[in-house]
């Protein structure tokens, strides 16, 4: 098993290392610009107060759509999808990726969960709700995805960047849109939870690359 996880593929394919270390500070200052601006502060002001009303709210037949979304961040659907990514990962013989999308996720939305209660911005007047636990989950998983195919295609920086941060922003818009659309989220809250995800897998990839690498 150790010499499986030192041959395997790494998580974090090398021509992606410093573009999404770029990426991944940028994201993290992000994240915590709007966690300070929406300290303690649940009002609807700027980007939220523009964009909520449009999306809130959202009717049949968009609405079935947002909650199919929902469920795959609810720990059933989100157990199910995570297990699915790295059984294929397992099966592609992809170990370090397969062990990321079960590190990466977790990492994510740990980083999410501590946030909440620490900014404590809410939504009802009671849900915490900055960032968004579901859009990290969902931006995580795509992200994973997106190196995993970047690695299997053995493809250049500039076409990995594009197609990893390209599927991570179509799942984070996605899932942030349904979050929104249901009212669990502002959509701060949802640009606050794909920064998540785009500071802590990165990081939780090259990490694993290196425990790997020493086994």
């Amino acid at each position: 098993m150790r010499q499986l996880v030192r041959t395997a593929p790494a998580a974090l394919p090398a021509v992606l290392r410093t573009p999404l270390a770029m990426s991944a500070a940028l994201a993290t200052a992000v994240l915590v610009a709007l966690g300070i601006l929406h300290f303690r502060d649940s009002g609807l002001t700027g980007i939220d107060a523009v964009l909520l009303p449009s999306i809130d709210g959202v009717r049949p037949p968009w609405r079935y759509v947002a909650l199919v979304f929902d469920f795959g961040g609810e720990p059933v659907g989100s157990v199910i999808l995570i297990a699915l990514l790295s059984g294929v990962c397992w099966l592609l013989r992809q170990v370090r990726t397969a062990v990321l999308t079960v590190a990466g996720v977790v990492v994510t939305v740990a980083v999410t969960t501590v946030l909440k209660p620490v900014v404590g911005r809410t939504i009802h007047g009671e849900f915490l709700s900055y960032p968004s636990g579901h859009t990290a989950m969902a931006t995580a998983l795509a992200l994973v995805i997106g190196l995993l195919l970047t690695e299997r295609m053995g493809l250049g920086r500039t076409a990995g960047v594009a197609l990893a941060l390209g599927l991570a922003l179509v799942a984070g818009v996605a899932m942030g849109w349904a979050e929104v659309a249901l009212g669990a989220h502002y959509p701060t809250d949802a640009l606050g939870g794909f920064c998540a995800a785009l500071a802590a897998v990165p990081g939780t990839a090259w990490m694993l690359d290196r425990v790997a690498d020493r086994l």
